[in-house]
Formats: C-alpha cells, structure tokens, sequence
C-alpha cells in the first residue's frame, strides 16, 4: 500500500521528508550528526545539541523542499517516534542464565529454538519498548544474533543476560561477565513476510489485548482507528501487549510506528478470542 510521505515537527505540522544526500562540496550545514544526508535524524541530533531555532527552522525548511525520497518509496515518518540512529551501538556487560525461551517478560511465547535469546537491561528495554528487538551481539570471540524476549532488571544501562549456551560464542565461559557491545539489527523473518498480532487471554469485545509480532524493527507505538476517523493510541504493558476496554468488536485499522519514526497501516485486522492464534497482518516495516 502506498501511503503519502510525512513528518512530524516540533512546531506542529507536518512536513515533507526524505533522506537527502549530499555531496562533500556542498554548501548547506545541515548534515548535524556527519553522517553525509540530511534526515529526521539530523533533527533529533539538532534538538538534542540545541541548535538555535532560526537553524531549526531552517532545516525544517530544508527537509520540506526535498520532495520525494531517493530510494522512491512512500513512508510515513513520525520524527517524535525516533529512538535513535539505526546502526546505533550500544555498550555494556555480558553475562548468562538460562531461561528466556518460556515465560520471558516480553510474553513472546512460543520462542523458536532457531534464534538465540537475550535478556536486556531495564532501561534499555524501557516498557517493552525493544520486546522482539533483533540484536547484533558482539563480544571478544565473535558475534551472534538475539532476539531480546525477557528482562534483565538489575542491569545497568547496555547490559545484557544471554541465554546460557550463546554466551560462549562470544566469549570464555569461565568469564561469567564482560564487555559487550550492541545494535539493532531487522528481524530476518520479516524479509519475505508482514507483522503479524496476538491476542491476549482474555480478550474480547469488551477488553483487549493485542501484541504485535514479526516487525523488522522494534515497535514504539500502536494506535487504531476509532469510530470517529482518528487514530487512538493504545497504552503498553511492561509485558508487551498493548491493551484497551474501548476497542470494540473488529475488525481493526492499525497504525504501527517503529524506533525510527517509520509507520505502516494495516487493515481489516479481525479481533480473536483464542490466545493461540497468530493472525497475520498485510504490511511489513520497509528496511
């Protein structure tokens, strides 16, 4: 589905954007964070440097004139969304338990022995919002992929507990704790196949609640249609299912947005009473 390209600013509108690259003799500075296109994320680098509003302004302005995006997809951009740059890497300690493939506190249930499993410190997870974050785990013997499916409490911001058997991999046993680094990676199922959702015990008509599954990139929010045309936000639970008494009976028009502000509608979305049930949707992240 082709959607219409958008931004949302911090002074309430919305604006154009696109991811522009540019040349090394060029003379516009608004590459802030150097890394050779002016983007959302540039935006987030300005405010979070405090760049002047009349810079703001102007590179507000500048996103506005770009037009289309060189790679010639329609995406919708919420810039409030953004967690960070994608590729950002992360630090922190390493260390191994053994549980993760059942019971997690991301409710990801049942977990395919085919990934590796991670649990992630609390900050990090920041009310679920990295449940089923896909990570690239490097340590000094190497590097692994994980699927972030529990909680690691008592760690440190960039902490993680690998899964027992995994921890190995990336460094001496023996070694109980040492230092890792990080990042997000896309989940390698959602390359040929759409989000999909999972109802929680419980559910009906009356009471909802709803977890998505298969998104190439960590979700940070999810809204649905109401009856009145606009879009309602949906509160999440530490435990990764976002939940609602006013949903109604279905079917459902969601809106999923991403760490990186990227938004998908996926429509005609049926409610389901059975809590076994994997119901796949029709749109994927793009990458």
């Amino acid at each position: 589905m082709m959607l219409k390209r958008f931004f949302a600013a911090a002074f309430s509108v919305n604006l154009c954007l696109c991811a522009m690259s540019v040349s090394a003799d060029e003379k516009i500075p608004l590459d802030v964070n150097g890394d050779g296109t002016i983007d959302a994320f540039d935006m987030v680098s300005a405010r979070q440097n405090g760049m002047d509003s009349r810079e703001l302004s102007e590179l507000c302005s500048y996103l506005l004139g770009n037009g289309a995006g060189s790679s010639g997809e329609d995406v919708l951009i919420d810039e409030s969304c953004i967690l960070e740059p994608k590729g950002t890497v992360h630090t922190g300690d390493g260390t191994y338990y053994g549980g993760g493939y059942v019971g997690g506190c991301a409710m990801l249930d049942p977990v395919s022995a085919d990934y590796w499993i991670v649990a992630m410190n609390l900050a990090d997870y920041n009310n679920a919002q990295l449940a089923g974050a896909y990570l690239e785990v490097t340590g000094e013997l190497g590097t692994i992929n994980m699927l972030v499916t529990d909680l690691l409490p008592e760690g440190k911001k960039g902490d993680l507990d690998l899964y027992v058997d995994a921890f190995p991999l990336i460094a001496p046993k023996e070694k109980g704790r040492v230092p890792v680094s990080w990042k997000i990676i896309p989940l390698d199922t959602a390359e040929d196949a759409p989000v999909c959702y999972k109802y929680k015990e419980g559910t009906s008509e009356f009471w909802c609640g709803v977890q998505v599954r298969n998104h190439r990139y960590p979700i940070s929010r999810l809204e649905y249609l109401g009856e009145n045309g606009e879009f309602v936000e949906l509160p999440r639970r530490q435990y990764n299912y976002f939940e609602s008494m006013d949903m109604g009976k279905g079917p459902f028009t969601f809106r999923i947005t991403d760490i990186y502000g990227q938004m998908i509608i996926d429509e005609n979305i049926p409610l389901s009473c059975d809590d076994s049930e994997i119901i796949e949707g029709h749109v994927q992240f793009p990458e």
